[in-house]
């Protein structure tokens, strides 16, 4: 039997499928981010429900939800709010920024400024931010969803990789399928669609009081000792291809960090016990490793010249690293 938790979890996950059709994966993802208090970086093409899909999953939660259209003008005091002079009394009131919401979209976050970067890397970071002399704390529940557009680079700045690293989970989501197409069609000329609606699933926001609940019965999923070796012997072997695979040695310049096995470890608790199970298969390892490490590689100039992408070394190193 499933727990509350886990219960409040799937009516959360249903919840969203109504409204989001063809991104089961997407809204996997987003849940696992959600019980590991992490967040996320989205790539995907305009109009595959990405700003949607955090936008239904704030109306699913007890919190709110902000979003950001990030651009080249844009100011770190357009994020992180600013002092407001109050000349009544010749006193300075601050005036809270978009990020001390709950949950914070950051749409197109490549178009903004490196000094705009940094302001929101010091609250993916830190939970906080620093307004002249004084610290801010952010809400206990917060979260960021960053989208950018693989299409267009023109007027961009590239995320630098500390900022990168910040991301629990950068994801790269496709079009649907012509079945998938053909509900979603449905779904905007406003058609009921109870048949097609996933059974169960409940229309009462998620409390933070169960979420935080999920977040600690996560971390109390089992994982035997041989697969959080297995776990470590993937994220080294970025580190060290050579000793899979001479061919592999050329393709990486730098590997993963410390930080990537802290976010592979919870991650695969957190998709093993959205799945209703207690302990951690090699299968949630596996499958949350691209998610995971695709944005804290660094590949070498040889690997992008013969077209070779991170996906690709990664599902080399898992052919390669041995299952226990």
């Amino acid at each position: 039997m499933p727990s509350s938790s886990q219960q409040a979890f799937h009516d959360l996950q249903n919840f969203i499928a109504r409204r989001i059709i063809g991104q089961r994966t997407f809204i996997e993802r987003l849940l696992i981010a959600l019980l590991c208090d992490g967040h996320i970086l989205v790539e995907g093409a305009p109009g595959l429900a990405k700003t949607r899909a955090v936008n239904v999953l704030g109306q699913g939660l007890e919190g709110d939800f902000h979003r950001v259209q990030f651009t080249p003008d844009l100011l770190p005091a357009d994020l992180t709010g600013t002092e407001i002079y109050r000349p009544q009394d010749g006193s300075f009131v601050f005036q809270q920024g978009p990020l001390f919401h709950n949950i914070v979209l950051a749409d197109e976050i490549n178009r903004a400024p490196a000094k705009v970067q940094a302001a929101l890397l010091e609250a993916m970071a830190e939970r906080q931010i620093t307004v002249g002399r004084v610290t801010y704390k952010l809400p206990a529940l917060f979260m960021v969803m960053a989208t950018q557009n693989p299409l267009e680079h023109e007027g961009t700045y590239p995320l630098p990789e500390a900022q990168l690293d910040r991301f629990l989970l950068y994801l790269k989501i496709g079009y649907p399928s012509a079945a998938e197409e053909k509900e979603i069609l449905r779904l905007a000329r406003g058609e009921a669609r109870q048949d097609a609606a996933p059974a169960g699933g409940s229309d009462k926001p998620l409390d933070q009081a169960t979420l935080f609940a999920a977040r600690r019965e996560v971390l109390e999923v089992h994982m035997a000792e041989a697969l959080e070796e297995y776990l470590l012997q993937l994220v080294l072997a970025t580190r060290n291809p050579g000793a899979y695979d001479a061919s592999l040695a050329g393709w990486l310049q730098y590997g993963a960090s410390p930080r990537a096995s802290i976010a592979l470890d919870r991650c695969a608790r957190a998709r093993a016990w959205l799945n209703g199970r207690d302990f951690v298969t090699p299968e949630d390892i596996q499958e949350m490793a691209f998610d995971v490490l695709r944005h804290r590689l660094i590949l070498a100039y040889e690997a992008e010249a013969e077209g070779i992408d991170t996906d690709r070394v990664i599902a080399e190193l898992i052919a390669r690293v041995a299952v226990p």
